[in-house]
C-alpha cells in the first residue's frame, strides 16, 4: 500500500476512536513511518524482527511539571510495514491502527489496562 493510502486508513482509524479518548490527540502529533529503526528496537529490548506497531514519544501527562514544558512535541509514531504484515484485510488494518493509537494515547494519559478494557480496547 502506498503511503497516501495508508495515511487515509490512519485517519479513518482515528475517526473511529471515541471522542472521550480522541480529544487528547489535539496536542499530539501523529507520525506515520515505514518501520521502526533498529536502534529504537534495541533501546526497547526488542529483536530486529519483532513487531512494533506504534510508540508514544514525549512526556506523559502524569510526569509533567508546569514549570518545565516539554522540549519536543508529544508524538505517536505508527509503523506501516509491521501493521500491514500482521493484518489480513483492510478492515483488520483499520482496527489494528485504531487499537495501536488508543494504546499510545493511554501511555500519554497514564491509563491502565482496566481503563482500556472498559473502553473495549483491552
Amino acid at each position: 500500500m502506498n503511503p497516501g493510502e495508508f495515511n487515509r486508513l490512519v485517519e479513518q482509524a482515528i475517526a473511529r476512536i471515541p471522542l472521550e479518548i480522541r480529544r487528547y490527540l489535539d496536542n499530539i502529533l501523529i507520525s506515520v513511518q515505514r518501520r521502526p529503526d533498529r536502534q529504537l528496537l534495541a533501546e526497547m529490548g526488542l529483536a530486529p524482527d519483532e513487531e512494533l506497531f506504534g510508540i508514544f514519544t514525549g512526556v506523559p501527562l502524569t510526569e509533567r511539571s508546569p514549570a518545565d514544558p516539554p522540549l519536543y512535541p508529544d508524538t505517536i509514531h505508527i509503523y506501516q510495514e509491521p501493521l500491514e504484515a500482521y493484518c489480513r484485510s483492510r478492515e483488520e488494518l483499520i482496527e489494528e491502527i485504531e487499537i495501536t493509537v488508543v494504546h499510545e494515547i493511554a501511555h500519554y494519559m497514564g491509563f491502565d489496562e482496566d481503563d482500556l478494557v472498559a473502553l473495549g480496547y483491552g
